[in-house]
């Protein structure tokens, strides 16, 4: 759009801040609540139900072409902590807002059900690390994003040491290591830069003319990419990507929570958005960043699929399967192209609510057999249809079969790679789809189909608590109404790319 139709639909909006604000009051009150656990998770679910309304506000006006902004307050000329909602923001938002309500509820019968410790201190992290996703999905500015994304990776330490034991703290101390070094290493410089060079941090409002100046030098320009894309290794892309199989040694909530809500959809919201609004599309094309990033991304993309083959645990195989489903999302927004971009950004959305069935469905073999690995899964799909029925939509998503959300992404890629003339990517996705096919059809395929292993029977095995079970279900009817009906968040896609 161009600057006076800009400044014309630019709405302050103070909501903005209440949206940010409400998690973090949640978690405050839920820390008082120690000896009232009910109470506790009244708290965490009003919370969650309110921020969802909130953000929901919002769609009329940024579907209307308005952006609602909020400053909080002025640090130094050109760098203030302000909120902004617009297109890209509300895709990530609403994903981030709707998924903790479910997982607030999925929460209660998990950790009821194995009677874990340190509830409150659980849901009171949880509740802050949502606070910083919706910081992070709201930043008008590369500070804000920056301030956010820190917020996020403190938050959730505790939640990756939860258990407390050895493995629990080395998870954990992983976990910080590599997210934390990474962003002062290598996004904090990038960002003291870009402000030396443009005078703010502020985001331009359209995706191809970026922020910095047109007379950068090209090897300052490649040098902050570079820097930008490993600085936020909350992303996943090889070789950073070891934190994040480490950090399945937290509840699966957690787990859930990090593949699927927060943590890695932080990871990638910020590489996209620092990718489209920083560098822009027309930069990204005149120095050929695009085309040389959606091949280095392929390398994770194939590499993940190929280790999650190996793994008979089952988090560890979807944990790998998020490694490489995530670098989907930086591929299209890579190839530059209008539909490989629609197709990157959509699946912030395809893969959270898929992705986040998975996790849930597997803490729910756990807590109703206490078994966590594939090769002892034979036959519980009899005593668990609605469970592993769950967990077949899931996979068909992130396989890529229609009618479910992530065929959606498929199309839009494989449709992108061509528009780009990019055989070689066309031929990563279908290799890719393989190896979907390969590490997910097993597990429905034992679970339904399998004997039991010897000496063991299906009686006494039932579905898990229906505080789990319903929340699995609604992540998976979801996945298959953003499958069949796409086009409610494909509008926020195309308010972005035009």
């Amino acid at each position: 759009m161009d600057a006076v139709s800009t400044t014309a639909n630019i709405v302050e909006n103070s909501n903005l801040l209440l949206a940010v604000m409400i998690p973090l009051f949640g978690s405050l009150v839920v820390m008082t609540m120690k000896n009232h656990p009910n109470l506790r998770e009244f708290i965490s679910s009003c919370s969650s139900i309110l921020l969802f309304i909130i953000v929901l506000s919002f769609i009329p006006g940024v579907l209307h072409g308005k952006v609602l902004y909020y400053r909080i307050f002025d640090i130094l000329p050109g760098l203030s902590v302000t909120l902004r909602a617009d297109g890209f923001s509300m895709i990530f938002a609403m994903v981030a807002s709707s998924l903790w309500m479910i997982a607030v509820f999925y929460s209660m019968g998990y950790m009821r059900g194995l009677k874990e410790h340190a509830q409150t201190r659980f849901n009171a992290c949880f509740a802050l690390a949502i606070f910083g996703a919706i910081g992070v999905a709201l930043s008008d500015n590369l500070f804000t994003l920056y301030l956010f994304y820190e917020i996020v990776s403190v938050c959730t330490y505790p939640l990756v040491a939860h258990h407390q034991d050895e493995e629990g703290y080395m998870g954990a101390r992983k976990y910080i290591i590599y997210l934390t070094t990474t962003a002062k290493l290598f996004l904090l410089p990038a960002l003291i830069l870009i402000y030396v060079l443009v005078g703010n941090l502020d985001f331009p409002h359209n995706i191809f003319t970026g922020m910095l100046p047109t007379d950068t030098k090209s090897w300052v320009v490649i040098m902050l990419y570079v820097f930008c894309i490993f600085g936020f290794a909350k992303n996943g892309i090889m070789p950073l990507h070891h934190w994040l199989p480490g950090a399945m040694v937290a509840p699966t909530p957690v787990s859930a929570l990090l593949h699927a809500v927060a943590v890695v959809k932080v990871g990638v919201f910020c590489t996209t958005r620092t990718m489209l609004y920083v560098f822009g599309v027309d930069t990204m094309n005149a120095l050929n960043l695009g085309i040389p990033t959606a091949y280095f991304v392929s390398f994770t993309i194939i590499m993940a699929s190929v280790i999650a083959l190996s793994k008979d645990n089952l988090k560890s195989r979807l944990a790998y399967s998020t490694v490489s489903q995530l670098s989907y999302i930086i591929l299209g927004v890579a190839l530059l192209t209008p539909h490989s971009i629609d197709g990157g950004l959509i699946h912030i959305v395809n893969h959270a609510f898929s992705k986040i069935t998975l996790f849930f469905v597997a803490g729910a073999i756990y807590v109703a057999t206490h078994k966590k690995n594939i090769s002892e899964m034979s036959g519980l799909g009899r005593t668990m249809p609605f469970t592993f029925g769950a967990f077949a939509v899931a996979s068909l998503s992130m396989i890529g079969a229609p009618p479910v959300a992530g065929f959606v992404t498929k199309w839009y890629l494989l449709v992108g790679s061509m528009e780009a003339h990019q055989v070689g990517i066309l031929l990563v996705l279908i290799a890719s789809t393989v190896l979907n096919v390969g590490y997910f059809a097993p597990v429905a395929y034992k679970a339904f189909f399998g004997k039991r292993p010897a000496g063991e029977t299906e009686t006494g095995i039932r579905e898990a608590p229906l505080s789990m079970l319903i929340p699995i279900l609604i992540a998976a009817t979801v996945s298959v109404i953003i499958g069949i009906y796409p086009n409610f968040m494909m509008q926020f896609v195309k308010a972005v790319t035009g």
